[in-house]
């Protein structure tokens, strides 16, 4: 029998803790910012549960390296998986950098990144004691019909429904932006805070201002 697999949703990871360091620096005071924002609300209700988000980070030169190589990095994702990206410019729609709650209860419920061609997070601090991503099986029939999968695989199978993963300072997570993803709850043990953007593909004839190009 000819066994073929079709519909595969590419899902990549890296190690770059060269940016670690720097982008911790450069980001603390975004968290700042945002913990001053709510903190009428914070001392009334408390924080438990919350996650701050920055404001945008696509205008701080601090973060220009970062950009280029993770802009570098979805055109190859996007390339590699078959698109025609000599008629494409990747474009960043948004980078923000969030951290959970000291105090524990942070979370992001599932949802997909409508419209944009990648996402990605980098992460800052986090531990075998804080938040993981997860990520959902995209295809909605394979959803409709799932089976009980076998108790000893030791591997990632084809039928699995949910794929977690562990992250270390410096790990690098690209996926596309319609893959269904979210945070489990983070127990606040220690710091969890990591960068997240959206990217978009635009054809080459309407981009004015491209953050990078193969």
């Amino acid at each position: 029998m000819d066994k073929k697999e079709y519909f595969k949703t590419p899902l990549w990871t890296e190690d770059k803790p060269e940016f670690v360091k720097s982008l911790n620096k450069a980001s603390d005071k975004y968290i700042k910012e945002a913990k001053d924002y709510h903190k009428k609300k914070i001392k009334k209700i408390g924080d438990f549960g919350g996650s701050h988000h920055s404001t945008t980070l696509l205008q701080d030169n601090n973060f220009l390296d970062f950009r280029n190589y993770i802009g570098q990095r979805s055109w190859e994702f996007l390339d590699e998986h078959g698109y025609a990206m000599d008629k494409y410019l990747t474009v960043f729609s948004e980078m923000w950098v969030q951290e959970f709650s000291k105090n524990g209860g942070g979370h992001h419920s599932a949802h997909v990144h409508w419209n944009q061609h990648v996402s990605g997070f980098y992460f800052l601090k986090c531990s075998e004691k804080t938040s993981i991503p997860i990520f959902h099986e995209p295809r909605t029939g394979a959803r409709a019909t799932k089976l009980h999968m076998k108790p000893d695989l030791n591997m990632i199978a084809n039928g699995e429904e949910l794929i977690n993963f562990k992250p270390q300072p410096g790990s690098i997570i690209i996926f596309p932006g319609y893959l269904e993803h979210e945070f489990s709850v983070d127990h606040g043990k220690e710091p969890f805070r990591f960068i997240h953007w959206n990217i978009t593909a635009i054809p080459k004839e309407f981009a004015r201002e491209p953050f990078s190009e193969k």
